[in-house]
């Protein structure tokens, strides 16, 4: 370990750049409460979407990296803000009408549209832990319900009624006029309708722990801020969170920037020393648009799972964390053939290098040994060609390629067949045009007829890649790319394509010209 530790103090992939954040913070003394807390916020007023994974993912990778570094005992808190007030119906759900009638209450007392959970904010915290879990992620499940009503955060809270003055200088100021003069960081629940009230403060009592408002129905109440009957803005509430957990790390989108710096100053008023941070970028879907929970756009974590290994996602949100990315179907094939590359490549690479490796922070630093004889865009072609509707379709042309390979002894292999085909058969097929060749491209598959005719069945992708490599070259396309743009386009209706040769040897040199034969004939 001691090895390694060394060469993780100096390695450079990100995870470990924001770990050293917290070597140095705790360079002189491990922190009081005994570990180092990281957190991940999540807020269930929609269906949870790919980028809370990410955030969770990429929080994990920067925990496992410090635990490379140091030998102080780590937490992981996934907290969800599940007292919050539903402020609007998503677009993405059933019973829309009876959602509705609970509006502005929190989302732990809204109904369940879907009929599984005693409520809207239980039903959307277990699809979120079902899917960590299935993962395999280390958490621990936080609820903002829990915490306000259980009195845990208690001295927290009375802490913000001590410092109210302070914490709304801070706030004031980035509000609107008319939004001013409504303010309060104290959101109380109404107790004649449960909703949680954006109401002014008319009065405080700080020897009672106790504020006063005017209820929806005009009366004058006096409630405790602790005991879960006030509920606080969510930006006083990040920042008492950080004070009142002892928030270590915690990683947040670029468009939260501001937000996180008026936490920093609500948890220093508190008394406490904000986490350290890192801002990622934000996901957007196939229009260039902000993915979010309540519209529903982009992919969710179901769907990318549907068509594409968990590591294949886990890769795609560790590179480059400080880039916008697309988040839409089109994304998956290259994110799986990524990781194949990578984690083929990790077992064979220098110690130091194994740690700048994506692989290395996908599996926590043991990246199994995965055996796949075939890159997942070659099996979405394969699909294709053979009209694939099941992976022993598939698996007949596999043997072939890979004798020894079998579903038993190859169990990565046999899903990534699987997700390929369910991948061609929704998001490839109905999008596939083919065309009819030019005359001067028949000419050209005719002749690589004639050079298929004359090899062996089980010529190898080099020498096939070859054989058609020379037939472009030898009927004028000066511009071979263009070569092969007209064979995927004639053969496969699609403007690009794999390695051909890899292809013809995949699918079978019988079979390839049979493929040929018929668009010629069609």
């Amino acid at each position: 370990m001691t090895g390694e530790r060394d060469l993780a103090l100096q390695a450079k992939a990100w995870p470990f750049e924001e770990a050293r954040k917290l070597v140095a913070r705790f360079a002189k003394a491990p922190p009081a409460k005994g570990y180092v807390l990281f957190e991940t916020g999540y807020g269930p007023s929609g269906l949870p979407h790919l980028g809370t994974f990410g955030e969770v993912a990429r929080t994990s990778m920067v925990r496992h990296a410090f635990q490379t570094m140091s030998d102080i005992p780590t937490k992981l808190f996934c907290f969800s803000d599940d007292m919050d007030g539903l402020r609007k119906v998503p677009d993405n759900i059933p019973n829309k009408e009876m959602v509705a009638a609970s509006l502005g209450k929190p989302l732990t007392q809204v109904p369940d549209p879907f009929g599984t959970h005693d409520s809207f904010g239980a039903h959307n915290n277990a699809r979120l832990r079902a899917f960590l879990d299935g993962f395999g992620f280390e958490y621990e499940f936080q609820s903002s319900t829990d915490w306000y009503k259980s009195g845990r955060f208690d001295d927290a809270l009375l802490g913000v009624l001590r410092h109210y003055d302070e914490v709304m200088g801070v706030m004031l100021p980035t509000l609107g006029a008319e939004r001013q003069a409504t303010y309060s960081p104290f959101l109380p629940v109404s107790p004649s309708t449960g909703r949680v009230l954006q109401v002014p403060v008319l009065e405080r009592n700080l020897d009672a722990g106790t504020i006063v408002f005017q209820d929806e129905d005009g009366t004058k109440v006096e409630l405790p801020v602790t005991g879960g009957h006030v509920k606080l803005q969510w930006k006083p509430d990040w920042g008492m969170r950080w004070f009142g957990l002892g928030v270590d790390y915690e990683m947040y989108g670029k468009d939260l920037i501001p937000s996180a710096e008026l936490a920093g100053k609500i948890c220093r008023i508190l008394g406490g020393t904000p986490p350290e941070g890192f801002n990622y970028e934000l996901f957007l879907d196939d229009k260039g648009q902000k993915i979010s929970k309540s519209k529903g756009n982009g992919l969710t974590m179901e769907e990318w799972l549907a068509y594409a290994p968990p590591e294949s996602l886990a890769l795609y949100m560790f590179q480059k964390p400080k880039s916008a990315k697309r988040l839409y179907f089109d994304v998956i094939p290259r994110a799986v053939d990524e990781y194949l590359t990578f984690v083929d490549k990790v077992h064979g690479e220098e110690p130091a290098r194994k740690l700048e490796n994506p692989a290395w922070h996908i599996h926590n630093g043991k990246p199994p040994a995965v055996r796949s004889d075939v890159s997942f865009n070659l099996l979405l072609n394969l699909a294709g060609a053979a009209n694939a509707e099941t992976k022993e379709t598939m698996w007949g042309f596999i043997r072939r390629y890979a004798p020894d390979a079998t579903p038993e002894n190859s169990p990565f292999l046999d899903r990534l067949i699987g997700y390929a085909v369910r991948y061609y058969q929704d998001q490839v097929k109905p999008t596939k045009r083919f065309r009819a060749p030019t005359d001067a491209e028949r000419a050209a598959l005719e002749a690589l007829l004639v050079k298929l005719d004359d090899l062996p069945a089980d010529s190898k992708a080099d020498v096939l890649q070859n054989e058609v490599f020379e037939v472009g070259k030898a009927h004028g396309f000066t511009e071979l790319r263009a070569w092969f743009q007209a064979l995927y386009e004639v053969l496969l209706g699609q403007t690009t394509g794999p390695r051909m040769g890899s292809f013809i040897q995949l699918y079978g040199v019988a079979e390839t010209k049979a493929l040929i034969r018929g668009k010629l004939a069609d």
